[in-house]
């Protein structure tokens, strides 16, 4: 089978998708607490031969509030703020993410739309590479604390169900 006739039927069902994926990410945004994460992808550069960076943003509902658990992943060629902030345009609530950059706007004091939630993971990890640099006392006792309150998180996922962390 030629390659023309599977991308054109890939983009065939890719639009026919569309309304299903437009809705699910109506759905995604009627929750007041997301996650959101991006992450690099190398597609193939058409006629090149080679391939260019792109990112795929990944939005995920929260756990702990009712409804189905919904995950939309949005294409982007670049990792620009700009594009978290246009798939999320009027929304408002609690957004968890990682220290990258271009959140920050979301969480402008002109923006005032979203609350930032910090990644604990991401936290974590700093303080871990100051121990390992200098076996800071201060770093260890961060880390002693933040192991409790991933015991607690734990705990509490066991008791009322779903999964702890960022993005499955």
């Amino acid at each position: 089978m030629s390659r023309s006739t599977l991308v054109e039927w890939a983009g065939r069902i890719g639009f026919a998708l569309q309304p299903l994926a437009d809705r699910l990410a109506w759905h995604l945004l009627q929750g007041s607490t997301l996650d959101v994460d991006e992450t690099p992808v190398a597609p193939l550069d058409p006629g090149g031969g080679k391939t260019r960076k792109a990112y795929l943003w990944a939005y995920r509902s929260n756990d702990l509030e009712p409804g189905p658990r919904i995950i939309v992943f949005n294409y982007q060629v670049g990792c620009s703020g700009r594009h978290a902030r246009h798939f999320l345009q009027n929304w408002q609530g609690h957004l968890l993410v990682d220290d990258y950059a271009g959140y920050k706007a979301l969480f402008s004091a002109t923006a005032l739309s979203c609350i930032e939630l910090g990644c604990w993971a991401h936290a974590r990890r700093k303080f871990f590479d100051l121990h390992q640099a200098n076996a800071s006392g201060m770093a260890w006792e961060a880390l002693q604390h933040i192991s409790a309150v991933y015991a607690i998180e734990a705990e509490t996922v066991g008791r009322i169900g779903g999964s702890a962390g960022r993005l499955g």
